[in-house]
């Protein structure tokens, strides 16, 4: 038997065999949550102080890090997602008046303030991405901690508050416990494993995970084994909608669909998104919202009872 049984740091259980009623408003079968991922002009570059060129969801599939020199093909890849993909996603999500959440990186948004005014102006949550798109895996615990703050400093004075949400994506063994050590977050989405939100103990109070997806996510387009048309895309959405919406007749759930301006921006991938916002516009019993809106209403009916008298962080 193992030793550790009973200290293991990883919950394998969850919500078992019955997961809560999430009580969607209005009664809906599924919460659908589109994510816009901002991260241009953040990535690994030497012009940012990296060692080499960014290597991750870009054209080029599997591309190897140039040390010590600008990768021009690569940079112009993000640069695609700043100055196009952004406003082809923020004209159809706008135009059908539907809401949105950003994963915005600090140093991202600091280069391109008009799409955060755009962003600000439609209403859309912005959570904070951290403060560079680089892998923190091996980053100190100190650095780790002095970027995060820079995140939301830069955040606060690009829009005025503090970011209610945190996802940081290429995290690292200590990313979690430095969002429960700031405290200030009504959530965190560094966790892939449920499909609905939970908590764990914080620091003083719980702390609310509120559950991202790297598989119903435009990021298999760049990645091997991955979509490599748009109707791939589509099919798979539709196909967990599908599966999420039955089920909700009796457990709802969240379905969470995460975009990259540089990738599903590319007309011959964008089709597939609006081929799918077509496809749900046929149902009224479904709740398209904010993360910031799922965490909400997790804090407000789904407390755990023996913190039935904590207040929400923000």
């Amino acid at each position: 038997m193992d030793n550790n049984l009973n200290n293991y740091p990883r919950d394998m259980i969850g919500y078992g065999a019955k997961p809560p009623q999430a009580n969607w408003p209005n009664k809906s079968k599924i919460a659908v949550q589109f994510v816009i991922n901002y991260e241009e002009g953040a990535e690994n570059c030497v012009l940012h102080g990296d060692k080499a060129s960014e290597t991750f969801l870009s054209e080029i599939i599997g591309a190897a890090p140039i040390q010590d020199a600008r990768h021009m093909n690569m940079e112009s890849f993000y640069e695609f997602g700043s100055r196009a993909g952004f406003w082809r996603l923020h004209r159809l999500f706008t135009q059908r008046n539907l809401p949105v959440t950003v994963f915005g990186v600090a140093m991202a948004m600091q280069r391109n303030p008009d799409v955060i005014e755009a962003m600000l102006k439609a209403d859309w949550e912005i959570a904070s991405h951290g403060y560079r798109w680089i892998d923190y895996q091996h980053v100190p615990i100190d650095i780790e901690r002095e970027h995060l703050q820079q995140a939301i400093s830069i955040h606060h004075s690009m829009t005025g508050e503090k970011p209610k949400g945190w996802y940081l994506g290429r995290s690292s063994p200590n990313t979690r416990d430095l969002i429960l050590e700031e405290g200030s977050f009504l959530y965190d989405s560094d966790s892939y494993a449920d499909d609905l939100p939970s908590w764990i103990q914080g620091k003083s109070k719980p702390h609310l995970i509120v559950p991202y997806t790297l598989d119903v996510n435009d990021m298999r387009f760049a990645s091997p084994q991955g979509f490599n048309s748009g109707d791939q895309f589509f099919n798979y959405l539709k196909d967990t909608f599908d599966t999420l919406y039955a089920e909700g007749s009796d457990t709802p759930k969240m379905m969470s669909i995460g975009l990259h301006c540089r990738i599903i921006g590319r007309p011959g991938r964008f089709a597939s998104l609006v081929k799918f916002l077509n496809y749900i516009e046929n149902y009224n019993d479904i709740w398209v919202c904010r993360r910031e809106d799922i965490a909400q209403h997790w804090w407000d009916n789904h407390l755990p009872s023996n913190h039935a008298v904590v207040n929400s962080p923000l």
